[in-house]
């Protein structure tokens, strides 16, 4: 007996995306495509609540400061601010409002973003040079849309910080043309640089806590499904997930098999081997079977004991056939000694009972699942090692009269 058990179950569960991406990490602030996508969903669709009330923190902002500004500059100054407000402003202020409080807004809120943060900025950066150029100064209110775009929009770091510096640049470009003084430029730009530099340290720190959340807590999800053991998902998401394919097989009309594949003469192992040696073999037949179906959407899990069950989706026959012999020489390819096997073969075998059956209304998994299970009783029956399918019997089977009226079986 080796050491490579443990090492079997983690391969198992290091096998998850979120695990591989949590090791390799992500200085870029950037996950492999199928993890970025789910990231971005959760990060739009949890961050609603505050971007509802940070859209009208927005509107109040625009709102006192224009009051503000009304006070202490001349109507005519005003009339141009106000011109800027209203353009630059009011449709993204509405726009934004609109979409997060619609069906629309996991779509369109990241791309509105994208449009809508620089020109937001922009028209404050432009206000506030117009005020400078006329004794006041709001510098203070382009420090503070920096701020936003940084940290209240629910922008990922790269479009926040590209947003941000257009800002910035903008400040610039409209301070030289409405020819600002040189020293309240060299100042206010210094001002926006370091507000820039701080925002982008600490909203990168952000996203880069966020993303390691995400993956620790979507681990943290997948460890607590997985058989301590085997590393392989449990009992609890075999009994979630064929209760989901079922219905889904019976809204698609697509037909589902559950193989239960059980390893012979596992008690009489134990009691040689030890439980050790046991406990080693129930993680090789696991990361075994792991590897055997690998389509997107089959299930494999530790079913019970040294039993362990396959759930596939869109499955006919023929495929079942194909994979549960494929699983059998898989099992017999590890080599695994048997020496209290009462056979003759003297290593590791397994019976495999499948079921395949198209999921119609008005019956429940539970006689899919006394199908496959009748099957394995029938593997057994007829000398173990072998595979039992059954498709037809499930149109005369009664579920709870377990092991009734099942005299033809299909080999």
């Amino acid at each position: 007996m080796n050491d490579s058990g443990p090492d079997i179950a983690a391969s198992v569960l290091t096998g998850s995306a979120h695990a591989a991406q949590l090791k390799r990490g992500f200085p870029r602030l950037r996950f492999e495509r199928p993890l970025e996508e789910e990231f971005r969903e959760m990060l739009v669709a949890e961050s609603l609540p505050q971007i509802r009330r940070n859209l009208w923190i927005a509107a109040v902002f625009v709102v006192a400061i224009s009051w503000l500004t009304h006070r202490v500059l001349d109507a005519g100054v005003n009339r141009q601010l106000d011109a800027i407000r209203l353009v630059a402003f009011g449709p993204l202020l509405i726009l934004g409002l609109s979409l997060a409080h619609s069906p629309w807004y996991s779509r369109f809120y990241p791309a509105v973003c994208l449009v809508g943060a620089p020109i937001f900025g922009a028209g404050v950066a432009v206000i506030a040079v117009i005020a400078a150029t006329h004794g006041v100064s709001l510098i203070a209110t382009v420090v503070l849309v920096t701020i936003y775009i940084y940290f209240m929009m629910g922008m990922r770091f790269y479009p926040a910080m590209v947003s941000a510096w257009l800002v910035f640049s903008s400040y610039l470009v409209a301070a030289f043309v409405l020819h600002m003084r040189s020293s309240e430029i060299l100042i206010d730009a210094g001002v926006l640089i370091f507000a820039n530099v701080m925002g982008a340290m600490v909203c990168y720190s952000l996203e880069h806590a966020n993303r390691t959340n995400f993956l620790e807590s979507r681990l943290l999800t997948e460890t607590a499904s997985r058989d301590g053991l085997t590393g392989i998902h449990n009992r609890r998401v075999f009994d979630e997930q064929l209760n989901r394919m079922w219905t889904q097989g019976i809204r698609e009309q697509v037909p589902l098999a559950l193989m239960l594949i059980d390893i012979d003469h596992f008690k009489a192992y134990n009691d040689y081997y030890g439980h050790q040696a046991g406990d080693e073999c129930l993680r090789r037949v696991a990361h075994c079977l792991a590897r055997s179906a690998r389509r997107p959407l089959d299930v494999i899990t530790r079913y019970g004991g040294e039993e362990f069950g396959i759930v596939l989706f869109d499955a006919r026959r023929e495929h079942v056939e194909e994979v549960a012999h494929r699983l059998q020489s898989a099992i017999e390819a590890l080599g695994i000694r048997h020496l209290a096997s009462p056979g003759t073969r003297k290593r590791l075998t397994v019976s495999v009972g499948a079921a395949c059956v198209l999921p119609v209304s008005g019956r429940s998994h539970f006689g899919f699942i006394q199908l496959a299970d009748e099957a394995l009783y029938a593997a057994k029956e007829q000398g173990r090692d072998r595979v039992v399918i059954m498709d037809k019997e499930y149109e005369q089977l009664s579920t709870g009269a377990f092991r009734r009226g099942a005299a033809v079986r299909h080999g």
